[in-house]
């Protein structure tokens, strides 16, 4: 009987022992699942770390730019002034000169005129005008300004101010101009101010 009885109770200690390292073998395979989400979130904060720092460059940079650019404006914007305080700076200079020909002028003919020497008087007032005309076409050749003189030119609105018309005489073409009352000027090409012509036109045959 006790012969049976240890052959009966061997497999059930056999088996309690299987099962006892099954067991243990199951538990010591449960620490890796336990350490998967921590190295995971790990790197999670650790490429959010990378990424908040890519983004803090990223706003320094665009608060430079910003910076910059708001920094080009303004200087932009104090030269675009300037140019229009100072843009004819170098054509008043020049305006300067002529004022002292005429006032030297001036004086000359009031200190060295006598009374009744009025030849004296009128030809020192023709040479002061014939430095002050040569003067003022040097200056407006240098600073593209140029004269109009359209006798016998087509007539043109765009450059042509009409006062009336006249009777086109000998030599002279219906439609042009035959005499300008007052001159007109171009600065770099572009009219300014229009002359003022009479403009040629066929002469109404008498029955």
């Amino acid at each position: 009987m006790h012969g049976l009885e240890g052959e009966k109770g061997w497999p059930l200690l056999f088996s309690t022992a299987i099962q006892r390292t099954a067991g243990e073998d199951c538990r010591s395979e449960d620490p890796p699942d336990e350490l998967g989400p921590s190295l995971a979130e790990r790197a999670l904060r650790i490429k959010a770390a990378k990424l908040e720092k890519e983004v803090q460059d990223l706003t320094v940079r665009y608060q430079r730019a910003v910076a910059d650019c708001e920094n080009i404006r303004r200087r932009t914007q104090r030269c675009v002034e300037d140019a229009k305080i100072f843009g004819i700076q170098s054509f008043c200079k020049d305006l300067v000169e002529v004022a002292d020909i005429l006032e030297k002028t001036t004086e000359c003919i009031s200190e060295e005129s006598e009374p009744g020497d009025q030849k004296l008087t009128l030809e020192k007032v023709f040479r002061g005008l014939s430095l002050l005309e040569a003067k003022l076409k040097s200056v407006f050749a240098k600073h593209g300004l140029e004269k109009l003189t359209p006798i016998g030119d087509k007539y043109d609105p765009h450059q042509h101010e009409l006062i009336c018309h006249v009777p086109a005489g000998v030599g002279v073409q219906p439609g042009t101009v035959a005499l300008v009352r007052q001159d007109g000027y171009k600065l770099h090409g572009r009219t300014i101010r229009l002359a003022r012509v009479e403009v040629a036109v066929e002469s109404q045959r008498r029955l």
